[in-house]
């Protein structure tokens, strides 16, 4: 993460750390499982998410500054090579921030701390955007 309200804070403890990460995470595929404007973001995850939210867990830890959970289990993340074979149009994305938006609302009470989570997850799903237009992937995760 670049933009932090605190320097001397880390996002993660900013956040609350692991609990409020997985109160998190649990509440993204919550949504993303009972809201119908969610459709097309769903169908691109297994039928089963357990998988998906100790991933999605594990990334966000050391998105935001905590333990490097993901690199220690899964190597780089290489988000955009991962999720290539996935059809992510702008559909998805705002599905998928629709959902991401809704929880954090739910699990970060801090408005600017959850203000700028949001921005910082906008730019994620726009980066994880492969169809529909013009995506500006990173050299080193091209497919």
């Amino acid at each position: 993460m670049h933009a932090q309200l605190h320097p001397e804070l880390s996002l993660y403890t900013r956040i609350g750390g692991d609990a409020v990460i997985r109160q998190l995470v649990d509440r993204f595929y919550e949504l993303m499982d009972e809201l119908p404007e969610a459709y097309a973001a769903r169908k691109i995850h297994p039928a089963d998410l357990t998988e998906s939210g100790n991933k999605l867990f594990d990334f966000l830890s050391g998105w935001l500054g905590g333990p490097q959970r993901y690199i220690e289990k899964h190597g780089h993340p290489m988000l955009r090579r991962r999720h290539f074979p996935y059809a992510i149009g702008p559909q998805e994305r705002d599905e998928w921030l629709l959902c991401m938006r809704l929880a954090l609302e739910g699990t970060v009470a801090d408005e600017a701390l959850r203000t700028a989570l949001y921005a910082q997850f906008a730019q994620l799903g726009e980066h994880m955007r492969n169809r529909g237009g013009v995506t500006h992937a990173c050299e080193h995760e091209a497919p």
